[in-house]
């Protein structure tokens, strides 16, 4: 169940970026496994540099907000009245760009970065010794979820981005450039994803498919808690998270059939979603 956590954790901070930008955009990013992976690189190449841990995870997150912004100023915009089709080929498309890029640079062996020294070794809870880095792990996504939470509901952004989850014409029409907020929300959705990946890196060993098997668990949590909600990304990924760890301890070859199986009776009871808005259109 704690690793379960962990890896909801992390889910629920990816998905929250995943969600907001469809939410707002309507784009369903196909690339947004390889955003998670590049921020494991990015913040391998910056501890490598630097041997700093807090120095690895700012870069991580900072470089795929960069890719984030350039992405959808450059290719994202011109799809956005495009069919749906067209988004989901040209986000895959880029996807294997950038997985390709990263094999070229870095190779196909497996990388790590190490934690930091303040979380290696156990902490004993009393009843067990679980990992210091992974309980530091939930903190820190706790606080970064938190953040998006007072962005996304305690500020003017915010109250774009919401507004124009619901009437993106409206909030054109006031005079606000819809289209600035469109680049500011894709590079923070980008962002959640390149610090999940940096995070996770002395957790999981990187490699250049790392994001192909989080973007499916990405998509499965978003589908629970429903597309385009935040607390939804949220309890999507706990749910998930607990799902995956507690049958992979069983058996794990059945870990991803109750994952998805998950999913189907969601969308049989609740096709929204468990805490889904309604529907764009």
């Amino acid at each position: 169940m704690f690793n379960g956590l962990v890896l909801g954790a992390l889910l629920a901070l990816i998905s929250s970026g995943l969600t907001i930008i469809y939410g707002t955009l309507g784009v369903l990013n196909l690339a947004h496994g390889a955003m998670f992976m590049m921020g494991g690189y990015a913040g391998y190449f910056a501890f490598q540099a630097t041997g700093s841990y807090v120095v690895a995870v700012a870069s991580g997150a900072l470089f795929v907000m960069i890719v984030g912004v350039v992405m959808e100023r450059v290719i994202i915009r011109h799809f956005y009245s495009r069919p749906n089709e067209d988004q989901l080929l040209v986000t895959f498309g880029l996807s294997i760009v950038f997985v390709e890029l990263v094999r070229l640079a870095f190779g196909s062996l497996s990388r790590s970065v190490p934690p930091p020294p303040w979380a290696v070794g156990v902490t004993p809870l009393g009843f067990m010794l679980y990992p210091t880095y992974r309980l530091v792990v939930v903190g820190i996504v706790a606080v970064a979820l938190l953040i998006l939470y007072i962005v996304l509901y305690r500020t003017r952004l915010g109250m774009i981005v919401r507004a124009g989850i619901e009437d993106s014409l409206m909030v054109d029409s006031l005079g606000i450039n819809v289209f600035r907020v469109f680049m500011i929300v894709f590079g923070i959705g980008a962002m959640a994803a390149g610090f999940a990946g940096i995070v996770n890196a002395p957790v999981v060993s990187l490699v250049p498919e790392v994001g192909e098997m989080i973007l499916v668990q990405t998509f499965v949590v978003v589908v629970i808690g429903g597309v385009g909600s935040f607390p939804g990304a949220i309890l999507g990924g706990l749910i998930a998270g607990q799902i995956l760890s507690i049958t992979s301890m069983i058996n794990p070859g059945y870990a991803y059939v109750m994952l998805f199986a998950a999913m189907t009776l969601v969308l049989l009871v609740r096709p929204r979603g468990l805490l889904g808005a309604h529907s764009r259109d």
